[in-house]
């Protein structure tokens, strides 16, 4: 719960994921279009007028919280993708330190289910599971899309991706439905840019499994998939 102007801002809904960790979560909404959740909304705000209409768009706004970065009043953060050694202002990129500690992700409509409960599903989303949503605003392209936008020092980031060497014995542990989405995931890399070890390694839960691979140079290689103790 947040208070701001002596008004308390509740959670209107809380998501599911595949991701019960922070670590792994792709850094950014829409990079995978296969990753799909559920926004399970709270019961108060769960009567099927308040999303009406809501399924005639393809794409919408969610306002979310960043329930675990803690804000420590730095007005400037080392942004991962640029080696985490270069200083950047807070509102100059999507850091989770943040003063209000709000996130914003755009993500594909897929489905609006209102009987016995509000649950829309979608895709693309950039949160752990169980993450606070305190709004949902439809996604409108006329306004909403620039094509002229430039993108900062985030320009230079786009299209990277490394080598996934995801040996088959260990993806078909992984359900046939989200081996597509978590190879995506793969690809973009979930350390920090600085962490450049070959030797270390790293992990992540993963819709009830548990992920593990190193890197080395610009290959990226699972070693081991087991079931989660999450």
């Amino acid at each position: 719960m947040i208070r701001t102007m002596n008004k308390e801002i509740r959670p209107i809904a809380y998501i599911r994921t595949d991701f019960g960790e922070k670590f792994g979560v792709p850094r950014q909404s829409g990079i995978s279009d296969k990753l799909v959740a559920k926004i399970v909304f709270e019961p108060e705000f769960s009567a099927p007028e308040a999303v009406r209409g809501l399924s005639d768009f393809s794409h919408i706004w969610v306002i979310w919280g960043f329930s675990e970065a803690k804000y420590r009043g730095a007005l400037t953060v080392r942004p991962p993708r640029l080696g985490g050694n270069k200083r950047m202002g807070v509102f100059a990129t999507r850091s989770p330190f943040r003063p209000n500690g709000l996130g914003l992700s755009s993500l594909r409509l897929l489905d609006v289910k209102t009987e016995g409960g509000t649950v829309l599903t979608v895709s693309g989303a950039d949160m752990k599971d169980g993450t606070p949503i305190y709004d949902i605003k439809p996604y409108l392209a006329y306004t909403d899309s620039h094509e002229d936008a430039a993108g900062g020092f985030a320009d230079a980031l786009v299209g990277y991706g490394i080598c996934v060497d995801f040996p088959s014995e260990l993806i078909e542990l992984i359900p046939e439905d989200k081996r597509e989405a978590l190879i995506e995931v793969l690809a973009q890399d979930p350390r920090p840019s600085y962490q450049d070890d070959p030797e270390r390694e790293y992990g992540f839960p993963f819709a009830g499994y548990e992920i593990e691979f190193k890197v080395s140079g610009d290959t990226l290689k699972v070693f081991r998939v087991r079931k989660s103790s999450q």
